[in-house]
């Protein structure tokens, strides 16, 4: 509940569904997510910019992301 009061406060705008979906992928693997977060935060530390860490690390994890959805 608290995750998607938080959710929803980062992503305004978008559809209640797409957060719920979200949500759900979320909540079937936290620890993936949890890896990619604190990857990213590594990356950005080391001088990389936010979006390109991000989209370093979300190829990276590319297939464990797919099988998931």
């Amino acid at each position: 509940m608290l995750m998607k009061k938080m959710l929803k406060s980062q992503m305004k705008g978008v559809p209640e569904q797409e957060v719920d979906r979200i949500l759900e992928i979320v909540e079937k693997n936290p620890e993936l997510f949890q890896k990619i977060g604190l990857e990213i935060q590594e990356k950005v530390k080391g001088g990389k910019d936010q979006m390109a860490a991000s989209m370093e690390v979300m190829q990276k994890y590319q297939n464990e992301l797919k099988n998931l959805m």
